[in-house]
């Protein structure tokens, strides 16, 4: 795929979704990144289900420390993989208490240092609470990158290293919260909507399908 096809298929997604968030919950930096900490091998729906009801009780370190790892647990239970998780929100929030001032860090070895964050929900803190130019890369995205060939690569780190490469810097902000959009509701998995899909004509995947087949 050339730059101005590229260009095209982000200026329409940009038309049609200007201001695009993330579909999680959260009022700030601390909120979201236990969200996305929440969220691996879960959806947002679910997450938000369950932090919706944790928030309003809990919504800083200090606050889920005190909670304690049991606590925790009776909120986010509707969640997979949720005793595990449960431990790590609970020691991230004691390391921000320790280090950090109960803050979340603008940095992302500090923040790829916590209990449960990886590369990924570190770039997505980084990027949605402080508005970094950084490209999470989850199923979705790795997925419409690679279907589309806007972006190939053969594991979630190469397609990341791509988009950084070939997305102009006016998009680099915005285009994690549209191609995973993208991905969960048009470009889905099994059988992709590519009938009612704005980029229809500019994506280079060769087996597309229409809805009479």
């Amino acid at each position: 795929m050339n730059k101005d096809k590229r260009r095209q298929i982000l200026e329409r997604l940009r038309a049609e979704n200007p201001h695009p968030k993330t579909e999680l919950n959260y009022s700030n930096p601390f909120e979201l990144l236990v969200a996305v900490t929440l969220s691996a091998q879960a959806t947002d729906v679910s997450v938000n289900k369950a932090t919706d009801k944790l928030f309003p009780v809990a919504n800083t370190p200090a606050a889920i420390v005190a909670l304690g790892v049991d606590g925790l647990k009776q909120y986010i239970k509707t969640i997979g993989l949720y005793n595990n998780k449960a431990v790590n929100v609970v020691a991230l929030s004691q390391i921000l208490l320790e280090k950090y001032q109960g803050e979340v860090p603008e940095d992302r070895e500090a923040l790829e240092s916590l209990p449960g964050v990886g590369r990924k929900t570190a770039n997505v803190v980084l990027n949605t609470a402080f508005g970094w130019p950084t490209i999470a890369v989850d199923t979705h995205i790795f997925r419409v990158s690679n279907r589309t060939k806007f972006a190939v690569g053969k594991d979630v780190v190469e397609v990341e290293h791509k988009l950084l490469k070939v997305v102009p810097a006016e998009f680099k902000v915005d285009v994690h919260h549209w191609l995973i959009l993208h991905g969960r509701y048009t470009c889905i998995a099994r059988k992709p909507r590519c009938g009612s899909c704005i980029i229809e004509d500019l994506c280079e995947f060769k087996d597309k399908i229409y809805p009479e087949e």
